[in-house]
């Protein structure tokens, strides 16, 4: 084959190999950064799932499980023996006298103690079961713990969720108004350059829009920082760079009554079940103090060789509990039942000091929004659109049509904040009765 030939055959082979790098490099990207577009529930999901933090909390529950076996293991035996009276030398050669020429074998045999044995510590009053009880009601109580840990990442994630959604629709507000406002601009510079309007009453127009272009700027930059920050909490690695949020941002009511969520948050919640595990964890301690009040029994048993004779020997010992009962390790068990019991009590009552706060907060927020929907946000439009038409047609100064401009843009931005505190408020509910089935 010449030359030339052979490079275009290398050089298509190259491309080639090229082209599948490319698209295998492309197709493993694809598959490293996640969805595009995420809803409330998915983000939750996802945070409980790839959330750093929150991986790192589970290891404890882990932790603990591989605590029950250490706390579960029986003492290990001890193996000892020892050979004594050994001889520096020939003990022939030393002593001929005292040993009549006997050999080194002989000697070993005959005059030296060898000994061997095997003893092992009798645990009494059940503790390793006592151990392994309270470990595991440890490890129980960790789990709700760490469970407790989601129902904040939740709340945080629906928060961020919000603020997106709250930024994408002020964006979306900002984008119509514009849109809107520039055709006002649009008339404007035609009836002033046909000597309609004044040059003033022009200019006040045009600068009217730096405020709709301002809130743009800033609609886009709250979306892009909610974004991130959501995607730190849903695991970085989770999601791809571009993704968005997906789902209505819209008014969402709520008929429960204070009392049955009350109670549902007594029958839910995970800090409240971990408080009601640590008294159960702590008795577990004081049964096991009291176990270990109990003394344990040593066991042994030898066998030697002494000057040609073998012998088996067995012991048994067992500490006479006169000072140290463990009395003051069962007192202190006693006691942290008690602070056990207290906070409980105390976690009783913030988890229905919560329920009561988050739901006069949504009342509150609910009354506020509702007065938007039935008639402010009817009368800002309105008031925009008769001031604008008026306007266009002579039928009113400018100073009022920007005045009702400007009440239109901020009754549409407070509502939508109404409208995301709102939706907060009940968030915040939701966390507090420690689930997100509402009625």
């Amino acid at each position: 084959m010449n030359s030339p030939a052979l490079f275009r055959k290398i050089g298509a082979h190259i491309v080639a190999t090229a082209i599948l790098a490319c698209a295998l490099a492309s197709a493993a990207f694809s598959q490293s950064t996640g969805p595009t577009s995420v809803t409330l529930d998915e983000a939750i999901q996802m945070a409980l799932q790839h959330n750093h933090n929150m991986l790192a909390l589970m290891t404890t529950i882990q932790q603990s499980q591989a605590e029950e076996i250490t706390q579960n293991l029986r003492p290990n035996p001890a193996l000892f023996a020892d050979w004594e009276y050994l001889p520096l030398g020939s003990p022939a050669k030393q002593n001929p006298g005292i040993y009549g020429g006997q050999s080194t074998n002989d000697y070993l045999s005959n005059n030296t103690e060898g000994d061997i044995g095997l003893s092992y510590l009798i645990e009494r009053g059940g503790k390793r079961h006592d151990r392994l009880q309270a470990q595991k009601d440890i490890t129980a109580q960790t789990r709700s713990l760490v469970e407790d840990n989601g129902r904040g990442l939740t709340f945080q994630v629906a928060t961020l969720f919000y603020n997106v959604q709250l930024a994408e629709s002020t964006l979306e507000l900002a984008e119509k108004d514009i849109k809107s406002f520039q055709e006002t601009v649009d008339i404007s510079e035609h009836q002033y350059k046909a000597g309609g309007i004044s040059e003033n009453d022009y200019l006040m127009i045009k600068l009217q829009l730096l405020q709709f272009e301002s809130d743009l700027e800033q609609a886009q930059l709250a979306k892009v920082q909610a974004l991130s920050d959501l995607r730190q909490l849903l695991g970085y690695e989770s999601v791809s760079q571009n993704y968005d949020v997906a789902g209505p941002f819209e008014y969402q009511p709520v008929k429960g009554n204070l009392e049955d969520l009350q109670l549902k948050a007594l029958q839910n919640r995970p800090d409240l079940r971990a408080a009601q595990q640590g008294v159960t964890a702590a008795n577990s301690q004081l049964t096991l103090q009291k176990a270990i009040g109990k003394q344990d029994v040593t066991v042994q048993g030898n066998y030697s060789h002494v000057n040609g004779i073998s012998a088996a020997t067995l012991y048994g010992s067992i500490p006479l509990a006169i000072f140290n009962r463990n009395q003051g390790e069962i007192a202190r068990a006693r006691f942290a039942i008690t602070q056990a019991q207290e906070l409980e009590k105390a976690t009783n009552g913030q988890a229905l000091t919560d329920v009561y706060d988050a739901y006069q907060g949504l009342r509150t927020n609910d009354k506020v929004v509702s007065l938007y929907i039935s008639t402010y946000l009817d009368v800002a439009t309105r008031s925009r659109d008769i001031s604008e038409y008026a306007y266009r047609h002579g039928g009113t100064s400018l100073l009022n049509f920007l005045d009702a401009e400007r009440s239109y843009r901020a009754t549409q931005l407070a509502y939508r904040q109404a409208l995301a505190s709102y939706l907060l408020a009940l968030e915040q509910l939701r966390q507090a009765v420690g689930t997100r089935a509402l009625p």
